[in-house]
């Protein structure tokens, strides 16, 4: 159903806020506006590689996933470890071209972080980039030692596997119900479900709200800074059922 102006959205009809201690952000699309960029990599990787060039919208639906699974699953052809990683290579390095400007943070979400880290809650990153690419990005802001643990797509199990938010309870010591999942795609939200680990469905990113409320998302929001509000108790909250869409 579309109603006006997108309005805050939850997908529990219990209001009251658990009491979380950990918060665990995807990267791209839910912290950082960098989906444009990513969506055209991938479009000229596969032009490099004499591949058919896919929708922009095929593309959105694999970020979230590490690069060699997103590769293998929009061009299941490629069934050679030599072409998926000329393809890697390619993608790789249009990337790091238009990353020559990094690819800056949504609206709110410097101060929203920093709001969390003084309200005490530990901070994580679960994120489908490589070890390589986050820690570029991390010590180009200053930010290496911002988050108290981060887990890459090729260091551990790519989403929806859970195996990257058990590692990362266990570093922080925090039970799956005590932490917050906040992400862009369904995978995302597939693997804190894995996990045992609420969610919130991010609005502007890769993939849009009608395809992540099925995935059972606590809280779904168009802004970043609706999620410091709802976290602080100054937001309402709406039950969405399945299926529905608040627009």
């Amino acid at each position: 159903m579309r109603s006006g102006r997108r309005l805050w959205s939850a997908s529990v009809s219990d209001s009251r806020l658990p009491s979380y201690q950990l918060l665990i952000f995807d990267w791209d699309g839910t912290l950082v506006d960098s989906i444009g960029r990513i969506v055209e990599s991938m479009h000229r990787a596969a032009e490099s590689c004499g591949l058919p060039q896919l929708s922009d919208e095929a593309v959105k639906g694999i970020i979230g996933l590490g690069l060699p699974e997103a590769i293998r699953m929009l061009y299941p052809e490629l069934d050679e470890a030599a072409l998926v990683e000329r393809f890697r290579i390619g993608y790789g390095k249009h990337y790091m071209a238009l990353e020559s400007e990094p690819s800056a943070l949504f609206p709110g979400v410097e101060e929203s972080l920093q709001a969390f880290r003084e309200q005490g809650y530990q901070l994580a990153v679960a994120t489908g980039k490589s070890r390589r690419g986050l820690h570029r990005i991390l010590e180009g802001r200053g930010w290496l030692e911002y988050f108290d643990v981060t887990r890459c797509a090729d260091e551990t199990a790519s989403k929806p596997h859970p195996r990257m938010l058990h590692e990362i309870l266990a570093h922080c010591a925090v039970a799956p119900e005590r932490a917050l999942m906040v992400g862009d795609s369904i995978f995302d939200l597939q693997m804190a479900r894995n996990a045992g680990v609420d969610s919130v469905a991010v609005g502007f990113g890769a993939q849009p709200l009608e395809s992540l409320l099925g995935h059972g998302p606590r809280l779904a929001i168009n802004e970043f800074p609706e999620l410091r509000a709802w976290l602080e108790g100054r937001a309402p909250v709406r039950t969405v059922e399945v299926g529905e869409y608040v627009g």
